[in-house]
């Protein structure tokens, strides 16, 4: 059982404009000198899952590569690097947050406030740029529903057993009821066959 994240549906409704007049706006402003390729733009994960936020650039200089975070919670800056050089990892995001020189990088241990637009820049050193989008959703797992259903199940276990155990008894008890009978039927025909045999 998973919840999906939920927050104030105007700010999420506002940034998701915003959102996409950008995108739209760098993808017609994005020159030839530099490409980028985000192969899945939509992750859904799990809370304390991690993820992989994949891209792929080329270029033909040295490229600064950029990611941001927007939610309804505000704009975090999350990394900055340059191929081959440094590596500005912001302090939110210091010991989570992995680089790969694709432009790739893994967020681990994800939360409810990871959730919200990914955005990728790649800057070349001779001023072209190229924009990529992801967008995270981050589902938490209900464990409230997960234990009233383990409680649910353990209650209707024990209650069958119960149930087998005192069908099992008042079998147990009919059968020696049955025998008990028997033995005194016979013993009173016995008694009876004894008296005729006497009286004749």
């Amino acid at each position: 059982l998973m919840r999906p994240l939920q927050g104030p549906r105007s700010r999420s409704a506002v940034v998701g404009t915003v959102t996409l007049c950008l995108a739209a706006g760098w993808a017609l402003q994005t020159p030839g000198g530099v490409s980028l390729v985000v192969p899945q733009p939509n992750i859904n994960a799990t809370v304390a899952q991690n993820i992989l936020l994949s891209v792929e650039y080329s270029c033909r200089g040295v490229a600064t590569i950029e990611w941001k975070h927007v939610s309804s919670w505000g704009t975090t800056s999350i990394v900055e690097w340059r191929s081959g050089n440094y590596v500005n990892i912001s302090t939110v995001y210091k010991d989570r947050v992995t680089t790969f020189e694709n432009g790739s990088i893994q967020l681990r241990n994800v939360g409810m406030r990871d959730a919200g637009y990914y955005f990728v820049t790649v800057m070349e050193e001779h001023g072209t740029n190229a924009y990529g989008t992801i967008i995270v959703n981050v589902y938490e797992i209900i464990y409230e529903d997960l234990h009233f259903v383990a409680v649910l199940f353990t209650f209707l276990a024990a209650v069958s057993a119960i149930l087998i155990c005192f069908m099992w008894l008042c079998n147990k008890s009919l059968h020696l009821f049955q025998k008990k009978t028997t033995h005194k039927l016979t013993a009173s025909t016995t008694e009876e066959i004894e008296l005729e045999t006497i009286e004749c």
